[in-house]
């Protein structure tokens, strides 16, 4: 007796599994079966409702609901912002009736529509991401000086604006950063039906900025012989070596949770290897954290080689960095 080879389409895109008949969730690694379409849908939104498309905006989280287990967290979120939209929309007034005022002001009624309408100025001068940001540098100001403190403020910045950068070039929702003096900073966003590996981009595009953005103190410090700039490039190095550990709520901890066991042994490998190579401790840490992350349970199946190198590329990129700290000339 012979049978039909199962269909593609019934086959889990992470685990290879078979799935059941209208399977929303793969029963053996728990990944979304329409992941891939919840992020398409996701982003559409999204957009719909930058443009003030309320109900589009609301379709479309709706068709998500329908490829989602009605009991999950995202299906509950879905649902509420649902009910979110149903009231914005029928609170927004029309088009004209809002802008009847700017009638008023003749040529410059256009410049003053952009300005009500400008999105982007909202999120660049959101109260919340200006209080935090103000009362994290005077905080650091407070305690370092004005030239560490805000020096270090601005890289940090520069950090959380590379994981902002890369969440909205993927078309998906994200909030400016928010600053928590002694803590640091973090960047909310909905990842809804994101794949791991798209987590892991996200979470290593901070820790990339932030390397850049040492780059440039270092370079700073090669053109003007300056040791404060070589100094603050390698504490900012340092600082995002440790959040390169592939623990809690981390960044390499986002990242780790796309690769394998194997390349998670590699990682913890190489992260020994840097210790060595650039002198720093930090990096044994990352791999005592790689080395725990082998036993865990949110290993996947497939490997994920282009964050495995992304991971890589940048642990290298700030141990170099780290690196050129002892280079300073002789009574600097």
């Amino acid at each position: 007796m012979s049978s039909l080879p199962p269909d593609k389409n019934q086959e889990c895109s992470r685990c290879m599994g078979v799935l059941a008949p209208a399977a929303l969730v793969c029963s053996n690694c728990h990944a979304l079966v329409h992941a891939a379409r919840l992020e398409q849908l996701a982003a559409s939104a999204r957009l719909h409702e930058e443009h003030q498309e309320i109900m589009a905006a609301r379709g479309d989280w709706l068709k998500a609901l329908d490829l989602l287990p009605p009991d999950s967290a995202q299906a509950e979120w879905i649902r509420g912002n649902a009910k979110r939209l149903d009231a914005l929309a029928t609170s927004t007034p029309t088009a004209g009736v809002r802008h009847a005022w700017a009638k008023r002001l003749g040529p410059f009624a256009p410049i003053a529509i952009l300005l009500a309408n400008g999105k982007f100025l909202l999120a660049l001068f959101k109260m919340k991401f200006l209080l935090s940001l103000g009362t994290f540098v005077a905080f650091y100001w407070a305690l370092y000086g004005a030239k560490l403190g805000v020096g270090f403020a601005i890289l940090l910045l520069v950090h959380e604006m590379g994981h902002f950068v890369d969440i909205r070039r993927r078309g998906l929702p994200a909030d400016m950063p928010v600053f928590l003096p002694g803590f640091g900073a973090y960047v909310r966003w909905a990842a809804l039906g994101v794949s791991a590996q798209t987590r892991a981009f996200v979470s290593l595009a901070g820790p990339l900025a932030g390397a850049i953005g040492a780059a440039v103190c270092a370079l700073l410090w090669k053109e003007t012989g300056d040791a404060f700039w070589i100094g603050l490039a390698s504490l900012s190095a340092l600082l995002n070596v440790l959040n390169l550990i592939p623990i809690w709520v981390l960044d390499g901890g986002q990242a780790i949770a796309a690769l394998n066991k194997t390349e998670r042994i590699v990682l913890s490998a190489a992260a020994v290897l840097f210790a060595a190579l650039f002198g720093q401790p930090a990096f044994l840490l990352v791999a005592g954290g790689a080395g725990y992350r082998v036993f865990s349970k949110d290993i996947p199946e497939e490997p994920s080689h282009t964050a495995m190198a992304y991971y890589l590329l940048v642990l290298a990129a700030l141990g170099y960095i780290i690196k050129l700290a002892p280079m300073l000339p002789p009574g600097r």
